[in-house]
């Protein structure tokens, strides 16, 4: 191997053989107890190391964002010389740390690494915290950025994927990713109010976090494009939540982004935290393209698992899910058992109604058929609050099930067209069980939110108009019977 000149020029050190490593744009050379590190003259879609300088600045840039979460690990810059006389190449010279202390070989082998990621999800929260906070950071989270962001990553996927990806794989994860930005500008927005955006790693991998006795060392952030790396304290923790998904470590992945909450006290949506992991994938996936085509041919393999990770976290999209039906028929209890198993939001008709009236929704109100609080403009106002709070909710990334009687066609037309200028799913449930249980839950129930009576559903029974586009939920029988009628146990999503 070449001489190796350290940059404060101390003298050159010639060196023996080297152990030599490969990455998509890195060789790195292990030497006793240091690792060189020399990027490779190439041109991707994201990134351009053709000439010296290029891989000078990208060095230097590398030592010193890296220094920020590992300052005794990254020593310096080094020389790598020519013996021809030829421009000398820049190397990031490091500690070598033992492969054995790698997250990546912890988790393959199946230890218990739950301390070790509650040190990691603290030491990326305590980076977040003290990272500067700008408007051009800030600019990074909204909306219109993470849009670019990832019609950017799927133009480059799709290029790379020829000859490796499904083309409907990549036709699908776009129209989930864009659908989910779509309608979730609210969210962004609240983000970046919160503090949220950050200057943070970018690229979070259990290979390049080394597990020390004294702490963790998180090495290799992302250098070559700040806007990638002025992000979501979420998206930053979950490219590491992907990483340890993909090796098989959804526990391990669950427990980093709890302690990663917990640290910085927030409580985003699941909505979110699934929608970045599955950004990360997708940029794994595009990596593993890439390396395809370098010729390993083995990164089909994980081109495919990222893919496939990719996709089951956008598939758990956001949902308004109707559940209507006349008085007594279990709307109000299928609605709570969804709400609960889902981590859906609650709204109800009947709370709704006595609220914006200045009532007790808990206390009993109620009126003959028609009058009262429930005169059709009364109604018709109710259901309009019911439509502003769940555009609030499904806005900021929560689901929400909307427990109402759905009685006529224009209060469920006025919930598709939310669903569809939310770019939301809409799931349409309607309860049925015979009169004569209906009438006895009405006449034995405790006081609450409803004012049903024989009367009211005698009125409304013959008022109802058919709801063809309902999935009909018998709902005589357990409240498990009913659930199970929605949906399996294996498609359950938390939103």
């Amino acid at each position: 191997m070449p001489a190796v000149v350290d940059c404060d020029r101390t003298g050159p050190a010639v060196v023996g053989t080297a152990e030599v490593h490969e990455t998509h744009s890195a060789y790195v050379f292990l030497l006793g107890d240091v690792a060189y590190k020399m990027k490779k003259p190439i041109e991707t879609d994201f990134l351009d190391f053709r000439t010296v300088d290029s891989r000078w600045t990208a060095c230097d840039r590398e030592f010193v964002l890296n220094s920020r979460f590992a300052p005794d690990v990254y020593i310096g810059i080094a020389e790598l010389t020519d013996p021809g006389g030829g421009p000398a190449e820049p190397l990031l010279k490091m500690r070598r740390l033992p492969d054995s202390t790698r997250l990546s070989t912890r988790a393959a082998a199946g230890d218990d690494i739950g301390t070790v990621v509650d040190l990691v999800a603290q030491t990326v929260a305590v980076a977040h915290r003290n990272s500067p906070r700008s408007t051009r950071i800030d600019d990074e989270g909204r909306q219109s950025a993470l849009d670019e962001r990832w019609r950017n990553n799927i133009r480059e996927l799709r290029t790379l994927a020829v000859g490796v990806l499904d083309t409907a794989l990549v036709d699908e994860l776009e129209y989930l990713s864009l659908r989910y930005v779509a309608g979730r500008a609210a969210l962004f927005d609240h983000r970046i109010s919160r503090g949220r955006i950050v200057d943070g790693h970018g690229d979070l991998l259990s290979d390049d976090i080394f597990c020390l006795p004294d702490g963790p060392r998180i090495l290799d952030c992302l250098d070559f494009d700040d806007r990638l790396r002025f992000l979501d304290g979420i998206d930053d923790v979950a490219c590491l939540a992907m990483d340890l998904e993909f090796q098989g470590r959804p526990d391990a992945a669950r427990r980093l982004v709890a302690s990663y909450l917990e640290a910085t006290e927030d409580d985003p949506p699941c909505s979110l935290i699934d929608h970045y992991i599955a950004y990360r994938a997708t940029v794994r996936a595009k990596v593993a393209c890439l390396r395809f085509h370098q010729g390993h041919a083995a990164s089909q393999t994980d081109a495919l698992a990222h893919m496939r990770l990719a996709l089951d976290h956008l598939v758990s999209s956001i949902t308004i899910t109707l559940v209507g039906g006349l008085p007594g028929t279990g709307k109000s209890t299928v609605a709570a058992a969804l709400a609960e198993r889902t981590g859906a939001v609650v709204l109800s008709s009947d709370v709704v109604r006595k609220e914006s009236a200045g009532l007790d929704p808990r206390s009993p109100h109620p009126s003959a058929v028609g009058c009262g609080l429930y005169t059709s403009e009364k109604t018709a106002s109710t259901y309009a609050e019911l439509m502003h709070r769940a555009r609030e909710q499904v806005g900021m990334g929560r689901s929400v099930v909307i427990d109402a009687s759905w009685n006529d066609e224009k209060s469920r037309e006025h919930a598709l067209e939310l669903a569809a200028g939310t770019h939301t799913d809409l799931v349409e449930l309607e309860c049925r069980t015979p009169e004569h249980i209906a009438l006895e839950r009405i006449t034995t129930r405790p006081h609450g939110a409803s004012d049903a009576s024989q009367a009211v559903y005698d009125a409304m029974a013959g008022a109802r108009r058919p709801w063809p586009s309902a999935t009909v939920i018998d709902t005589s029988g357990t409240i498990a019977d009913s659930l199970a009628a929605v949906f399996p146990a294996s498609e359950e999503t938390m939103t």
